[in-house]
């Protein structure tokens, strides 16, 4: 476990953190033995070498290259000493996956024998090939070349193998004119430009700056179906498309809601032991386990980190979970709705703000009224979020995502700000004149003398809410479980710190005129809300009645992904990116052209395999229980009553028809690469054959049911 994430995570169990309880105190020895970390390093390097990586790390300060050479030769020694034999330059490209090329240490010795070597150059820089990555028009295929960089505050860590161990060093990918092409790039320039206007403000308020910097904290939850592999592989839609195309609702679902936190099955529980102990060896501090509202879903919650190491285990966390389900012969589903009519997975974004002065800023304390920062931050998180909604609403834009939003405790495609009680109050305070009182948290009192009484929080919590306050930060809970979170992020560090550098304008300007600082705080904050409030709501969102509310609001509603990708291009959205030096012009149109061709070619897929399932495996059972009823039929004769076979034939006749028909329309659509009739179709389709599942016998159905896959996993 490396110094600094031992030091946060000690700073974030205090007071003042997102989380309670100490992690730290009794570790499992393993946690970490798999990183290598600020703690390796200070024993493997000069102490020269070990306290400039340590200030780059820690501070963010400029990597010294001069370091590069022998850090690269402990790295290597430690990694060998691991078994490693290969090590590679671990990235996020525009994919949404990570990335990997692997070289070995053996390098020629010169006498015609080999030797293991690793180098300063091998360490900072590689060159994976830029044309065969999503780059929207950045990149082609006589414009090869790019360039993966090290990211040195994001700890290297060993990958097992079947047979050895592979060194991976987590780097950032830009190509031969410097574009970025990754996820990563355009989050670490974010995180530059929230420092930068959070130090701004501190400053403003008295805090100490110099060589300090502020960052940002993520916990993201992370939900994720198991099914039984050999289900799995017998459902060729879950193959290739991540989700069911077809599949008839169980009687049995999560209508009797008795899956959620229930007791964990002997078999799952195998699964979350062997991930969570895999995960702490990589330095991932996973914390949390349970199962979720749909039968076969679960969720796993880590403590929570810095911003950029966070995301990075976050899809490290996503790749470990699918391999360790294959040890127990399982199937891990991330896809944001596998099943139909039942709870999709979200990745639940947990963001907080950590000033220059060590403290969390969105903690507002026992007296939040009087806590300035955290009054300031929350109306420049809501400036942000108004201003900006429609750009936030865009990093959480898929095809998998737009079969989720808007039930079963996933938000709606309006994007709103949950603060509760409390906090609504004090805004309408400070928008009146000033807050002066806190609403109080109280008691709850159980109604039995031996059971203690339970501290009330300030605000209740709201599971259909975009954008929740959950008491010492923000949850955007919009963001897909398949989902790298870093785009939510980088554009949700982005609007706050425009918001910030608004307000800070504002303040300096007061200042440069001999204003007092609280009077004109005071001002600004009443002037934010009054313009920005119209995005708070802490109704339920999925009422009929809130899209009305919303729109009277003047709130976007952009309720499918190809509606919410224009929004990359509004000049707003564009000159704020550009301002803050997150994305170039061209780099934000190149991910419109990567964003929008991901969408269609899923939609495609999707709707090749629907058509392919149909016709080759669901019609043909459908239509071999046709010719068997017309034999019975035809065999019984005079002999008896064939009015209700009659009435059966007749009935599965005709849907047979209107799949054979619907299957026509879906292939016409798919000609033409007409997303919106693809979608339609696929709708169409599955309702035709999803009847039929219900009428033909199961030995006949050539695929796993709803049923089997979802209650039959353990």
């Amino acid at each position: 476990m490396s110094q600094a994430r031992e030091e946060f995570l000690q700073a974030a169990c205090s007071e003042e953190s997102c989380c309670n309880g100490s992690f730290s105190e009794h570790l499992p020895e393993h946690f970490g033995e798999n990183v290598f970390s600020l703690k390796v390093m200070k024993e493997m390097l000069s102490p020269k070498a070990y306290v400039s990586i340590e200030k780059t790390i820690k501070e963010g300060g400029k990597l010294d290259v001069s370091i590069a050479d022998e850090v690269a030769e402990a790295m290597k020694k430690w990694a060998i000493a691991k078994g490693a034999t290969h090590f590679t330059h671990w990235f996020q490209p525009m994919t949404g996956v990570t990335a990997e090329k692997h070289d070995s240490f053996i390098d020629w010795d010169g006498n015609g024998g080999v030797v293991l070597n690793f180098s300063g150059k091998n360490l900072i820089q590689g060159e994976p090939d830029a044309s065969s990555f999503p780059s929207g028009g950045l990149r082609a295929t006589f414009e090869a070349r790019g360039y993966t960089g090290w990211d040195p505050t994001s700890p290297a860590f060993i990958k097992e193998g079947p047979e050895a161990t592979t060194l991976c060093i987590p780097t950032f990918y830009v190509g031969y004119h410097g574009e970025a092409l990754d996820k990563k790039t355009p989050l670490l320039r974010s995180m530059v430009a929230l420092s930068k206007q959070v130090c701004r403000l501190a400053s403003l308020f008295g805090i100490d700056t110099k060589g300090k910097r502020a960052y940002c904290t993520l916990g993201p939850e992370q939900e994720y179906f198991l099914i039984d592999k050999a289900h799995y592989e017998a459902r060729m839609d879950l193959v290739q498309s991540g989700r069911t195309l077809f599949g008839r609702k169980p009687a049995k679902h999560q209508q009797q809601e008795d899956h959620y936190f229930g007791a964990i099955k002997p078999r799952i529980m195998g699964f979350m032991e062997d991930l969570d102990r895999t995960l702490w060896g990589l330095g991932m501090p996973s914390k949390t386990r349970h199962n979720e509202v749909a039968p076969a879903q679960y969720e796993m919650a880590p403590i929570y980190e810095e911003l950029n190491i966070a995301v990075d285990h976050n899809m490290m966390a996503m790749e470990v979970m699918r391999q360790v389900a294959d040890k127990h012969g399982l199937v891990c589903l991330l896809h944001e709705k596998p099943f139909a009519g039942i709870n999709g997975s979200g990745k639940h974004n947990n963001w907080s703000v950590v000033g220059p002065d060590g403290k969390n800023w969105l903690y507002p304390g026992k007296t939040p009224h009087d806590n300035a920062k955290f009054l300031a931050l929350l109306c420049a998180v809501i400036k942000g979020v108004d201003t900006y909604a429609d750009l936030l609403r865009v990093t959480v834009a898929t095809a998998g995502n737009d079969h989720r939003l808007g039930a079963n405790e996933a938000p709606p495609a309006i994007v709103s700000i949950f603060l509760g009680e409390q906090l609504t109050d004090i805004i309408e305070q400070i928008e009146k004149g000033g807050a002066k009182t806190s609403k109080e948290g109280g008691v709850l009192q159980v109604g039995v003398d031996s059971l203690p009484q339970l501290a009330k929080d300030t605000t209740d919590r709201n599971r259909s809410s975009t954008f929740a306050f959950t008491g010492a930060k923000f949850e955007f809970r919009a963001v897909g479980s398949n989902m790298n979170p870093s785009a939510s992020n980088m554009v949700l560090n982005t609007i706050v710190a425009e918001a910030i550098s608004d307000i800070c304008d504002k303040l300096e300007e007061d200042k440069s005129a001999g204003k007092d600082f609280n009077t004109s705080l005071q001002k600004v904050l009443q002037e934010v809300i009054r313009k920005h409030k119209r995005v708070v709501y802490n109704g339920d969102n999925y009422v009929p009645q809130w899209q009305t509310e919303a729109k009277k609001r003047g709130l976007p509603n952009l309720r499918n992904t190809p509606e919410a990708l224009e929004a990359i291009k509004a000049k707003k959205n564009v000159q704020v990116l550009v301002k803050h030096g997150v994305l170039t012009e061209v780099e934000i149109a190149s991910r419109y052209e990567i964003n929008k061709h991901a969408y269609h070619t899923v939609l495609v897929l999707e709707g090749d395999c629907a058509v392919t399932i149909a016709r080759t495996q669901l019609i043909p059972a459908a239509i071999e229980y046709q010719n068997q009823l017309a034999q019975t039929i035809k065999s019984v004769g005079g002999a008896g009553k064939t009015t209700g076979q009659k009435k059966l034939l007749k009935q599965v006749s005709g849907l047979i028809d209107q799949a054979l028909s619907d299957s026509d329309a879906l292939d016409a659509a798919l000609a033409k690469h007409d997303a919106a009739k693809i979608f339609a179709g696929m709708a169409r389709l599955r309702e035709t054959i999803d009847e039929l599942e219900g009428l033909v016998p199961a030995n006949l159905w050539p695929l796993p049911s709803y049923a089997e896959m979802l209650l039959m996993n353990a």
